[in-house]
């Protein structure tokens, strides 16, 4: 590939292929449009979050998406937010600085990521030497939150460099849009040449390709701009055009009745077959997060507008669906637990055909009095009555839980403390499928046995998301609960990548060592709670015009 200049966009290759010497389109050749200094008004004053939290009601807080949260560092491993507020930085933020810088990864020069792991004691390295585009957006807003944009800016032009590939798996060509999975950069010290290597589900466990990855590049593109003020990266012709290619995959019109992203098993964070095909949570929250955030930052010109419109259309009828069929409460389980079957017409009441009988049991003694969740999977004749995390805290940022929801799913993970945080933040899922149940829905996976990995893990990147999701719900006191828990054993146990067992007690089976995204989303999780405006460029406040008339849950009826 020597000397090769193509144009992007115009490579005729399969994703094997890489970048070496395309100096035709470096990445300072997007940045030529000077930048634009927006000054916006700060939310929050530079208070502690003892002060804070005075002014923190159950109702939370209005307006964080409004906050801009500029950097300016304040020393090598200090981050910005710890100077600025009357905090004792706990000894692990240093070390957790110094093992995240330890993952960054350099193309000729410049950093464009962080590797998953470094855990130089595992024999078997796998992909996890790789950049994650889903693992790098926690690593991307510790820096930005350090007031360190240009390794983001850096990555979000690559991987859109990346998305202009063809790409092809066993001869089938995929969507224009999609973004990959993960790309490695090769060194060549004889040649002088760096390389990237893209994978786009080629060379994953089970072939599959992500349909998070487009959706969280848009999102850590609004992330970036709305941290630094800076509109220029995202008004590039490039950023937009890649913005599009995602948009036109997803919106795109078929036989499909329900306004839900129909997806496989494994194509997002839980990347091997958990029974989630269908309407996965987490892919939908996503969705729904990815499409307001494109809203804000499309221009409304010709190509702009046409997207903008099939934007709002999908964003109605999406939020209606979730909030309406995907939401479950004490009274909605009850409901359900007296629904008729094989009901006609638009009167029908049991619109999926949901046979009682399939509710399982477990969920009758999980659900509190008081509390609620987006439940894992809704489809004709089966829903997926399991919890799952990074879905419902998904939904508390973008807004698609309602004010209401967002209080009760706070409520429910209060309620049920011992189940979904136990001794190491956080389930990714609950509960665990065991038995015969995992030897069909698993395909008898030996990484997915009960409380491991995927199935009813306990995930510490997911810090990050519930102490978002507690600053934005006024109930700081229980991500404070959870990072205490964290800062007990990670730094000890080496920021392993998940922990294994019923509450969370053991260093996953085949969990690494050092890997980046726990140590980020800890990184996260205390810079947020120090500095709330943080909150402003992972947080969107309610649309008012998308709110459903939907039954009252029993939370807020008490």
């Amino acid at each position: 590939m020597d000397g090769t200049k193509e144009v992007l966009g115009l490579r005729n290759v399969s994703s094997h292929c890489s970048i070496s010497e395309m100096d035709d389109y470096d990445l300072s050749k997007l940045l030529d449009k000077p930048r634009l200094n927006i000054e916006r008004q700060r939310s929050f004053d530079e208070r502690s979050l003892s002060e804070l939290s005075i002014g923190l009601t159950r109702g939370g807080v209005d307006n964080y998406e409004s906050t801009y949260s500029p950097g300016g560092r304040s020393g090598f491993d200090t981050p910005v937010s710890s100077t600025r507020n009357s905090f004792e930085p706990h000894p692990m933020v240093a070390e957790a600085w110094e093992a995240l810088r330890r993952s960054l990864v350099y193309f000729r020069g410049q950093p464009v990521g962080t590797i998953a792991a470094y855990d130089h004691a595992s024999e078997e390295v796998l992909n996890y030497d790789q950049v994650f585009v889903r693992d790098f957006v926690p690593s991307a807003l510790a820096f930005l939150m350090n007031g360190e944009p240009d390794i983001v800016k850096n990555f979000l032009l690559k991987t859109l460099q990346l998305q202009g590939w063809e790409k092809r798996i066993d001869r089938f060509k995929l969507g224009e849009g999609a973004m990959p999975a993960s790309f490695k950069v090769l060194h060549d010290p004889v040649r002088k040449t760096d390389t990237i290597i893209a994978d786009f589900g080629e060379s994953a466990i089970g072939r599959v390709a992500p349909v998070d990855s487009g959706f969280w590049w848009i999102i850590l593109l609004r992330a970036y701009t709305k941290s630094t003020g800076d509109l220029s990266l995202a008004e590039t012709p490039e950023c937009q055009k890649g913005m599009r290619l995602i948009l036109a995959l997803c919106l795109s019109e078929g036989f499909d009745t329900f306004p839900t992203l129909l997806c496989a098993d494994g194509c997002s964070m839980i990347d091997r077959r958990m029974g989630i095909y269908g309407y996965p949570i987490e892919i939908q929250a996503l969705f729904f997060m990815a499409l307001r955030c494109a809203l804000s930052l499309l221009k409304h010109d010709a190509e702009g507008k046409e997207f903008i419109e099939r934007i709002v259309k999908r964003l109605h009828a999406l939020s209606y669906h979730m909030r309406s069929y995907f939401w479950l409460d004490f009274q909605q389980l009850n409901d359900i637990y007296r629904y008729k079957t094989e009901e006609y017409s638009h009167t029908a009441v049991n619109k999926f055909n949901v046979i009682p009988d399939s509710i399982p049991d477990w969920v009758f003694d999980f659900m509190p009095i008081r509390g609620g969740y987006f439940i894992g999977n809704v489809s004709p004749a089966r829903m997926d009555f399991r919890w799952f995390a990074l879905g419902n805290c998904v939904a508390i940022l973008s807004s698609l839980a309602t004010p209401e929801q967002s209080m009760a799913i706070m409520d429910l993970i209060e309620a049920r403390w011992e189940e979904l945080v136990g001794e190491m933040p956080l389930k990714i899922a609950y509960p665990a499928i065991e038995s015969h149940e995992w030897r069909i829905v698993t395909g008898c996976d030996p990484k997915n046995t009960r409380w491991s990995y995927h199935n009813g893990g306990s995930w510490p990147v997911l810090l990050w998301m519930l102490t978002a999701a507690c600053i934005k719900t006024g109930r700081p006191q229980i991500a404070r609960r959870a990072i205490d828990l964290a800062e007990a054993r990670m730094l000890k146990d080496c920021w392993p990548e998940y922990y294994d067992g019923k509450l969370g007690r053991y260093i996953g089976k085949q969990a690494r060592k050092y890997q980046t995204w726990s140590i980020a989303g800890y990184l996260v999780a205390k810079m947020m709670l120090e500095d709330p405006s943080h909150l402003g460029m992972i947080s969107l406040e309610e649309d008012k015009q998308m709110k459903p008339v939907i039954r009252r849950s029993s939370s807020w009826n008490c």
